[in-house]
């Protein structure tokens, strides 16, 4: 599979982004209220999008009692909520990365405004709907960290042997790229061999990538980063490719 799901990004810039996010806890609030809705219900043995967003929660810390306010929203218990309206913003970013954007709002127009602005001021363009989302397969992805090659070799083997379609390692960090359907069994698999993933979720993997030379790579990841800022976006992703200097250099200076 070609492409590059932005773990490379998430792994050295994650951490930073949602310490200095105030944000955080609402997002993931608004995620999991979604994934209760649209999932299949608030038990996360039947409902594996629930599941995967009370992971998140739980590793950032969120008050358990902050969960069970969402999760009763999604499930129409806490009465009249916030209207909650899912939608997709599509664009480029400096030296013509694909970036999509996934969006939970109450207020389309605020939303669109921010974006526009935000895609402005980081020297991108905001675009039309379909302009980049061709580039870009539903999938399931599980990262972790793997300092031996070949105990990389081991676990790929292991999650294509459970229905995973494709692998990737690289700089030590092994990425599983799988159908929607297939990561929890998948994530079982390695789970039992004692190796529970740093990092499973449902994700938007481009088809091909973009190299981008130091200076438009550093400028796409202060567009994502103000773009993840912004309070309705909840994920973004690009097939802009960067290389461990780049990354390592941006993280030096964020």
């Amino acid at each position: 599979m070609s492409g590059h799901s932005k773990w490379s990004t998430i792994k050295h810039q994650k951490g930073a982004a949602d310490a200095k996010r105030g944000a955080l806890f609402t997002k993931i609030s608004r995620e999991l209220t979604i994934a209760v809705k649209n999932g299949g219900g608030a038990d996360p043995d039947m409902n594996f999008h629930l599941r995967l967003v009370l992971d998140k929660a739980k590793s950032a810390n969120m008050p358990s009692d902050s969960i069970s306010r969402a999760v009763k929203r999604g499930a129409g218990e806490a009465g009249e909520g916030e209207t909650l309206e899912e939608i997709t913003y599509e664009g480029y970013g400096p030296g013509g990365g694909a970036i999509l954007l996934q969006i939970l709002t109450t207020n389309r127009n605020r939303t669109a405004s921010d974006v526009r602005s935000a895609f402005s001021r980081g020297g991108g363009n905001l675009g039309e709907n379909g302009c980049v989302a061709w580039n870009f397969d539903h999938l399931g992805v599980i990262g972790l960290e793997v300092k031996d090659e070949g105990r990389g070799e081991e676990l790929g083997l292991l999650a294509i042997d459970a229905g995973a379609e494709d692998v990737k390692f690289e700089d030590d960090f092994l990425e599983i790229f799988t159908a929607i359907d297939q990561l929890q069994t998948v994530q079982k698999a390695l789970e039992s061999e004692g190796v529970p993933p740093e990092a499973a979720q449902i994700s938007m993997v481009p088809k091909t990538t973009i190299a981008l030379d130091d200076k438009q790579a550093e400028q796409t990841l202060r567009l994502l980063d103000a773009l993840e800022e912004l309070d309705d976006v909840q994920k973004a992703y690009t097939n802009a490719d960067f290389s461990p200097e780049v990354l390592e250099r941006y993280q030096a200076g964020a």
